[in-house]
């Protein structure tokens, strides 16, 4: 049977949102989706962008994965299957978005599980191969000085910058933001507290987001 839950849901979507807002998606069928933000977030299902920014249908390009993580952009595209790259390159080479956010949130279990050397969830683990691309991270972050939990959180954020940086080895995300079209952004999310912080592009702080 279908989840109760998703049927539930649904039966109050068809008589909330769609009926309030059906004339905006009448639109956004007949002309297509224009969002001018992306949101490349975890797939941790406490942290939803669309929740978290209250954004309505069509307002902003959602593409989530394990640790919101964004490998570089690599030339060999026919031995393995890229599927965050490939919804960069649609957000950017497609939608023409404005605005890149790499939102990272608290109590990551992808980073947890590298930072404690978890054993593999499977024989494949898919996982595990995923989260060795932040090795480099980790080294330069250094092991744990003093309080753990604010080893993991700079390591969270540590995780962020790594994305944003992955982000300009794609060419034409590197050439937008250069035109001043692009412009990325580093985020942060307390589950906890609700609490919303934005990177500083220029001192690589993450402060309070108060507006």
């Amino acid at each position: 049977m279908f989840p109760k839950k998703l049927s539930e849901g649904y039966a109050s979507f068809l008589s909330g949102r769609l009926e309030r807002e059906h004339a905006r998606y009448k639109t956004l069928e007949e002309e297509g989706q224009s969002p001018e933000i992306m949101v490349i977030g975890c797939g941790d299902s406490r942290v939803a962008p669309e929740t978290i920014f209250d954004a309505g249908p069509g307002e902003i390009f959602v593409i989530r994965n394990i640790a919101n993580l964004i490998p570089p952009c690599e030339s060999d595209v026919e031995s393995s299957f890229h599927g965050t790259s490939a919804a960069v390159e649609f957000a950017v080479n497609a939608l023409k978005v404005k605005h890149i956010v790499v939102l990272g949130h608290a109590s990551c279990g992808g980073i947890a599980a590298y930072a404690n050397k978890a054993a593999p969830l499977s024989q494949r683990d898919f996982i595990g191969k995923w989260m060795s691309q932040i090795a480099p991270v980790a080294e330069k972050l250094g092991p744990p000085q003093g309080d753990r939990q604010t080893w993991i959180r700079q390591f969270e954020w540590a995780v962020v910058e790594y994305s944003l940086n992955n982000l300009m080895t794609f060419p034409a995300v590197r050439e937008r933001v250069k035109s001043g079209e692009l412009t990325l952004h580093g985020a942060y999310f307390g589950i906890a507290t609700g609490l919303l912080f934005v990177r500083d592009p220029i001192t690589g702080n993450f402060n309070a987001h108060t507006e």
